[in-house]
């Protein structure tokens, strides 16, 4: 059974997280939300980015990175970090997987990129560029995930709502 947790370790943007939410909600995948964060979960800007996505997401908060890992134990994670050596779309994600993203201004802990290299990976970008925007780096990481499993569950064809092309 296929499992996509994505976890934002000290979100600062309300903004980012409920785009993320939203993605999260879109895709079946968990959302992990590791304090501290730079908003309130109330916050109309997390709401009003997620819409009326709410209602489907699986969504967990820790009180710190420890608690986060004492928790989930199981799987296999995968660290995104603009000082990885190794390309996104270059490893192989396995059926139960956490796609590791930190906070806005910092990015992940050093210690924890040291610990986890093999793990640790980055999206291509050119030299001048400081970063992708963190709700489009998760996006970006969880649909690589998706696409290597071959969407399971999602709708790969037809329209969720009623649509035709051949109409005027």
């Amino acid at each position: 059974m296929y499992e996509l947790n994505l976890v934002l370790v000290e979100p600062e943007i309300p903004q980012n997280t409920g785009n993320i939410a939203r993605t999260c909600a879109a895709t079946g995948a968990r959302l992990h939300l590791v304090e501290p964060m730079g908003f309130r979960v109330d916050d109309k800007k997390l709401k009003r980015a997620g819409l009326d996505y709410w209602y489907l997401l699986d969504i967990t908060y820790y009180p710190s990175l420890d608690a986060f890992f004492e928790q989930n134990t199981e799987g296999a994670f995968f660290y995104y970090s603009t000082k990885a050596q190794h390309i996104h779309t270059e490893v192989r994600y396995p059926e139960r997987v956490y796609l590791v993203f930190g906070k806005e201004t910092a990015g992940l802990p050093e210690g924890l990129l040291r610990q986890h290299p093999d793990t640790t990976v980055r999206i291509p970008m050119i030299s001048e560029a400081r970063s992708l925007n963190l709700s489009n780096a998760a996006a970006v990481g969880a649909f690589e995930v998706l696409r290597q499993w071959g969407y399971p569950s999602l709708l790969t064809e037809g329209s969720p709502r009623s649509f035709s092309w051949n109409e005027t």
